[in-house]
């Protein structure tokens, strides 16, 4: 599908893995310039060799510390000098931060750091970006959250209020950047068997975690959480969704929430 990303410039924060590399991976393909903010120089240097064998004209790994604002700056002052503007940036940073923990257990710090990765985060990239966004033609933010955060689970309780967060950010942008003509929106997927998702499911028994229907019958046991396709994603599903959203060809839908769950009762 051509979605008219063909030489279009995209910062992509927290590409080197999961539903973020999937997203980068679409990016590249169908020609778009791609920048990788991530913390691994040699993820980085991976990455970016195989979004140029996918087909990107121009990609490039930055390593970046999401947590700094001062290293954020720098990474994107280093696009500005590359291309001279953006056309659009995707907030994929950011595991299942905070672990499994009821919120008796938080303290003051866990929360900031959970809230810090999560959606300070994407705070920084989209504070530092505003100004080669505006320069672009057009121009795109995709924030990436969570389906937890319409399916509350008390073991979740941090993760879900920094997605919660985030949701509302992008909300909020969409509306006060719309006469920039700048859409934002947030993709929400649901249980995607990511390779740190899969490494957090390897030492619990009785669940085999590279087995996409046992990874959702163990969601739904220990979370309460069944989908209509009875099974947990790839995370190569949701990067097409996400480059639409991010792409030219996207004209009209900003604030939304797309939800990329699986089929759920959670509107």
């Amino acid at each position: 599908m051509d979605l008219g990303l063909a030489n279009a410039t995209v910062i992509v924060a927290g590409g080197t893995t999961g539903m973020g590399r999937a997203a980068a991976d679409c990016f590249a393909a169908d020609g778009a310039r791609v920048a990788v903010l991530a913390r691994s120089e040699a993820a980085l240097r991976e990455t970016s060799e195989a979004l140029l064998t996918l087909g990107s004209p121009d990609a490039v790994g930055i390593a970046t510390d999401l947590f700094d604002a001062t290293s954020v700056d720098a990474a994107v002052d280093q696009v500005g000098e590359r291309w001279g503007h953006l056309n659009a940036l995707v907030n994929a940073g950011g595991p299942m931060h905070g672990g499994l923990k009821t919120f008796e257990t938080y303290d003051d710090d866990e929360w900031h750091d959970v809230f810090d990765g999560l959606t300070l985060a994407a705070v920084r990239t989209i504070r530092a970006s505003l100004p080669l966004l505006r320069r672009a033609e057009w121009a795109r933010i995709v924030n990436v959250s969570a389906m937890s955060t319409k399916h509350q689970s008390p073991p979740l309780v941090a993760y879900t209020a920094a997605k919660s967060a985030l949701t509302s950010l992008t909300k909020n942008l969409s509306q006060s950047l719309a006469p920039d003509g700048i859409l934002v929106n947030t993709v929400s997927p649901g249980t995607f068997a990511s390779e740190s998702f899969k490494a957090a499911l390897a030492p619990m028994p009785g669940v085999d975690e590279n087995d996409l229907k046992d990874i959702m019958r163990f969601i739904k046991e220990g979370f309460g959480h069944h989908v209509f396709l009875d099974r947990a994603a790839d995370p190569a599903e949701i990067g097409p969704v996400i480059a639409f959203a991010a792409s030219a060809r996207n004209t009209y839908m900003t604030g939304a929430n797309i939800n990329v769950d699986g089929g759920s009762d959670f509107a």
